[in-house]
């Protein structure tokens, strides 16, 4: 058995780690988590919807998929986001979205990682070309940060405030 050289016994430890999950399973943090997830792939489908060719030119950047399927994403993918953010946002069948907009993000940071190997300097397209944002470690950062939030709402039941 270990024991710490502070003679705790690793009670802090302990202590610290039902601390964070009391946290991650309390329901206004999770009602926080799926607001902002929400919003965010809202924004980005809505964003994307308005500019279908612009999504279309930046999946095409990253030189994974020939034209007819870069085509046929940049039409079916921001619909995707913008439904599951609004669901997501009102409570419905949250765990399922959640994991919808989980699935997409680890996607999406694949084809970042890949192509960063590759020694791609392009526009991620994460929001359509509202921003111009590059690819990059903090890009992948951000998308980490939104996957273990999808997790979170893909593993607790997030039901406060939902239909």
């Amino acid at each position: 058995m270990y024991i710490p050289a502070d003679g705790t016994n690793g009670k802090m430890q302990v202590t610290l780690l039902n601390k964070m999950k009391k946290l991650i399973s309390n329901k206004y943090f999770l009602l926080l988590v799926r607001i902002i997830l929400s919003l965010v792939f809202i924004f980005a489908g809505i964003e994307k919807i308005t500019n279908p060719a612009g999504f279309s030119d930046s999946i095409g950047y990253y030189k994974l998929f020939p034209s007819l399927l870069v085509n046929l994403s940049a039409i079916i993918i921001p619909w995707i986001e913008l439904i599951t953010g609004i669901l997501l946002l009102l409570g419905i069948s949250v765990k399922e979205n959640a994991a919808i907009i989980t699935t997409l993000l680890i996607i999406f940071t694949l084809a970042i990682i890949i192509s960063l190997i590759r020694g791609l300097n392009i526009d991620c397209g994460c929001f359509g070309t509202a921003f111009g944002e590059k690819i990059g470690l903090l890009k992948v950062t951000e998308n980490i940060l939104l996957i273990i939030c999808g997790v979170m709402l893909a593993v607790f039941d997030p039901d406060y405030l939902s239909i």
